[in-house]
């Protein structure tokens, strides 16, 4: 018989989901909105709250809507070869391509950059390899997640960083209806703060880590499906609730730092500088452990769901090989440097947002659709040209004849492609068609 939950299973559960998610790209993009934003930082934060963390929640949400055992189970809806190419990709991407190696860099430009220098490529390769050998050595044993990240790393990161916090709240370094506004938050700053949230890779995440929530449950003698469902969603509020008012703080800090410092290159030497004034080399001290705690629980978090998923989708290969790999490939990667790892990942977000997006909305309507194949199908499939263009609107090749004509006529025929949203018609179209057959071929009936 399943078990029912304490109070304090739900706030671990929940600081689990919480330190795993909230790592590098939490702490420096929040940051640099409020930098970028300045004085139109409140609908930007509001924008960038809609994107990191309502649509991580309906993540959540939407994987205990449909029951679904890993990112594979809800993907595949769409077809066996969709289901493998987005999670192999997803994975990849929040793995080690790109939210791995952003953790070692991250936490060497804030934590030891004003230190050592933070164009210091041997620090960096020293750093990264102590960092990377710790993360791999934490996620030897998945099933020890729950006790390394929610109950011990987590609460030294909450403790650390809300020291910083409090700081500025009570204290802050100017005002913000007066702090410049960049370009692109002067006229729809709601917009650029959603598409800003994208960078945290926190949609892809949720249904990422879901694999973690799910075991973490199952440790703790949760068996039933529909409890599963409902603690899962339970402890996203507790997660999601505490993400949202660290957003909030660290976007006020940026806008507000403007009195005092000029617009960053990234968050990440932002954050370094709003630590110094307040605290001066302590605050650097302080801030080193901030980063360096709140990427390391990431890091296992991401190691371990990405070797998990890798080993069950591929059986041949072992847990510890795929961690292995896992962990060598991102300390190699890591030594590119933070902005060109932003710089590189934002194509590929902009082309894989979109399908978790609209793999979300569906599993939210699960109570109608029954998981059905033909709509997920049609759905998806009119998603992925729109996406594949705004990917590469933001990408290198933005300019080659061919791309660049492709982006000017999705600009004249779809509606939100100026705010890299062309994707929206076409989903929206694709879910009426695929309802329409679905239901003319009366296949709406109950999954088995």
């Amino acid at each position: 018989m399943s078990k029912t939950l304490t109070r304090k299973d739900y706030v671990f559960i929940g600081s689990m989901l919480f330190g795993i998610m909230f790592g590098a790209g939490n702490l420096i993009f929040p940051v640099h909105l409020g930098q970028e934003a300045g004085a139109h930082v409140w609908p930007a934060v509001f924008g960038f709250l809609m994107s990191a963390i309502g649509l991580p929640f309906l993540g959540i949400v939407g994987m205990a809507f449909t029951r679904s055992t890993s990112v594979y189970d809800l993907a595949s809806r769409a077809g066996h070869h969709f289901g493998t190419f987005f999670t192999v990709l997803l994975y990849l991407v929040i793995g080690p391509f790109f939210a791995i190696p952003r953790l070692a860099s991250t936490s060497f430009q804030i934590g030891l950059g004003p230190f050592v220098g933070e164009d210091n490529a041997l620090a960096l390769a020293l750093y990264s390899l102590f960092f990377f050998t710790l993360a791999w050595a934490m996620s030897r044993q998945a099933t020890k997640i729950l006790d390394y990240v929610g109950k011990f790393l987590n609460p030294v990161f909450l403790v650390v960083l809300g020291i910083l916090l409090v700081l500025v709240l009570f204290n802050p370094m100017g005002g913000v209806s007066s702090a410049p506004i960049q370009a692109s938050y002067q006229s729809n700053a709601l917009a650029t703060g959603v598409l800003e949230g994208y960078n945290t890779l926190d949609v892809l995440a949720s249904l990422a880590f879901a694999i973690l929530v799910i075991s973490a449950l199952k440790n703790l003698g949760i068996k039933e499906p529909r409890q599963m469902a409902t603690d899962m969603v339970k402890s996203g509020v507790i997660s999601m609730s505490l993400m949202a008012i660290l957003y909030t703080l660290l976007a006020y800090a940026g806008a507000t730092s403007l009195s005092q410092f000029n617009l960053s290159e990234n968050g990440g030497i932002a954050l370094a500088q709003i630590a110094h004034y307040y605290l001066g080399t302590f605050g650097s001290v302080l801030l080193a452990l901030i980063v360096f705690f709140g990427c390391l629980k990431t890091a296992v978090g991401l190691l371990t769901a990405f070797s998990e998923t890798f080993a069950e989708m591929f059986p041949s290969v072992s847990y510890h090989t795929f961690l292995a790999g896992a962990t060598l490939f991102p300390a190699i990667f890591a030594n590119v440097g933070l902005t060109n790892i932003i710089a590189y990942s934002i194509p590929v977000l902009m082309f894989i947002y979109p399908l978790a997006i609209v793999l979300v909305g569906l599993a939210l309507l699960e109570r109608w659709l029954k998981g059905n194949r033909t709509v997920y199908r049609w759905t998806i499939y009119l998603t992925l040209l729109p996406a594949m263009i705004d990917g590469l609107a933001s990408s290198p090749w933005a300019t080659v004849p061919v791309v660049s004509a492709l982006v000017d006529l999705s600009k004249k025929l779809l509606p939100f492609s100026t705010i890299g949203m062309s994707w929206v018609l076409p989903a929206s179209l694709g879910l009426v068609i695929g309802v329409f057959i679905a239901g003319f071929k009366g296949e709406f009936t109950e999954r088995t």
